[in-house]
């Protein structure tokens, strides 16, 4: 049976580009869950595929000292969503990093819901978004620390950059806490391309496109440095970068 279709009254649709997904909705189905068992460690990346709608939608476990790590790239021409739901128990430890690459007309977002259930976990998120045109970039990320999750480590990191005026980036952080010793933190910045750094490069011999896409590549790469296998992530990045300059 499909879900009903969600509306922007929803909160985690606020920004949506619900048209796009009209069309597809019939084929959209549960979010796909994995458990990682007491111990155990995960590793996944998650790459863009050819379509203009895509949407991965996850419901992630972690048991008692359980490790995951999340590369996420997503980059998709029309509407793309990663929505991404975690629960914690006690000593496990959840990173996702994340980007968003827009052009054009098009819609990229991260939706994720973090449930520190046991004490001591430690969760991690980093996104980065490079937009140009008048394409939408926005995470909407809540922390959620139930009352036995002592010790919890929780961090949010969002930063975006704007390549025009048109471009629009969505950060909405959210804490919900109700554990007395924890250490939770976010952060989100939205900018532009600095011209000094494009005048010193460019003073170095590189053409405009090119300076941007250098600098653009530092702003964005750095996020793949802890996977295992970097490789397909990091060109797919690089193309994706190379339609935005």
């Amino acid at each position: 049976m499909t879900a009903p279709f969600p509306t922007h009254r929803q909160e985690d649709w606020r920004y949506a580009d619900l048209d796009a997904l009209k069309p597809v909705w019939d084929q959209v189905g549960e979010p796909v869950t994995l458990t990682v068992a007491a111990g155990e460690t995960l590793e996944q990346t998650w790459l863009p595929t050819s379509d203009d709608v895509q949407l991965r939608r996850v419901r992630l476990a972690l048991g008692e000292g359980a490790r995951a790590r999340i590369f996420a790239l997503n980059a998709a021409p029309v509407y793309g969503r990663v929505e991404l739901e975690v629960s914690l128990a006690e000593g496990s430890d959840f990173a996702l990093f994340g980007a968003n690459i827009g052009t054009g007309l098009s819609t990229n977002e991260f939706v994720t819901t973090v449930k520190h259930v046991g004490p001591a976990a430690t969760s991690r998120q980093t996104i980065r978004s490079v937009l140009n045109g008048k394409a939408t970039g926005s995470y909407l990320g809540k922390v959620e620390v139930a009352r036995g999750a002592q010790q919890t480590d929780g961090e949010q990191s969002v930063k975006a950059m704007l390549l025009d005026r048109g471009a629009t980036a969505n950060c909405k952080p959210e804490l919900e806490i109700y554990a007395d010793d924890v250490k939770c933190a976010h952060g989100a910045s939205v900018g532009e391309l600095d011209a000094m750094q494009l005048f010193y490069a460019e003073s170095r011999g590189l053409d405009p496109a090119s300076a941007r896409a250098l600098l653009l590549e530092g702003f964005v790469m750095g996020l793949w440095d802890g996977a295992s296998e970097p490789d397909a992530i990091c060109e797919a990045a690089r193309a994706a970068l190379r339609r935005v300059v």
